[in-house]
């Protein structure tokens, strides 16, 4: 995948705190998804979380799930564990203000022996000191939606 390009001053210097929070967010979060522990991964969500993507036909498509939709789509793609999977990213987040971030993903996705390479961006806000995602962004997944 291409770099990202340099990205936009928003008036905003995140903190050595606010990154290292978001890191541990992110790890948290990356350790329940290789033990597709998809329960603890919404406990990460403020619901309804919005999703926005595109369809086969080129549209955009977006859509407002509560957990239980989460819980059942989640539990659908990331299979039932019977094989390993590994997730390897570069995430840079762009902090709009201490408790709002876009981050943009690049991931390495191995399963089965076989890799796969997404981008995606996720925003997420900060409530009561913790991060949570609201909005789920990537291509590719507007006909499930």
């Amino acid at each position: 995948m291409t770099p990202l390009p340099d990205l936009p001053d928003t008036g905003y210097v995140p903190t050595a705190e606010d990154r290292a929070s978001l890191d541990a967010w992110f790890a948290a979060y990356d350790a329940h998804s290789a033990q597709r522990d998809v329960e603890r991964m919404a406990d990460l969500a403020v619901f309804p979380l919005n999703l926005v993507s595109d369809d086969s036909a080129g549209d955009g498509r977006s859509a407002q799930w509560d957990r239980e939709q989460f819980v059942g789509t989640m539990t659908h793609v990331m299979g039932d564990g019977s094989e390993d999977i590994r997730f390897e990213s570069t995430r840079t987040p762009v902090f709009l203000s201490p408790a709002m971030a876009v981050v943009f993903t690049d991931s390495a996705m191995t399963t089965g022996g076989e890799t796969q390479h997404l981008r995606y961006a996720d925003i997420l806000i900060r409530r009561g000191g913790s991060w949570a995602f609201q909005t789920m962004i990537q291509g590719g997944w507007g006909d499930n939606l």
